[in-house]
């Protein structure tokens, strides 16, 4: 890594400290959607061809959906154990937080 032009410096081994994280990036959204529809898709999830932020799982006996919406998942299906599941790795992954049974949406 080089230090950007005009900083100057005495010691070449310095270390460089980002001031603004990913998310204050215009890209942040779309890195974000890449990154989970990848992790869902080598999970066995398929994008539904209506709806982008829709994946779909559905093993002929067990459906399972979930929708993203802005930094939110919803997670609905009729098989619990891949519920739990899929919740168990999205937060191993991502560091999620499972903010319990819908109330609202």
């Amino acid at each position: 890594m080089q230090l950007p032009p005009g900083f100057h410096t005495s010691s070449p081994n310095l270390v460089c400290r980002l001031k603004k994280s990913l998310y204050g990036l215009k890209q942040a959204g779309r890195q974000w959607y890449a990154k989970l529809s990848n992790f869902l898709l080598s999970h066995n999830y398929k994008i539904s061809t209506t709806a982008h932020s829709l994946f779909l799982k559905d093993d002929g006996k067990h459906t399972t959906t979930l929708l993203v919406y802005v930094d939110d998942i919803i997670l609905a299906g009729n098989n619990p154990m891949e519920i739990s599941g899929i919740t168990c790795l999205l937060h191993n992954f991502f560091h999620i937080r499972n903010l319990g049974d819908l109330t609202y949406f």
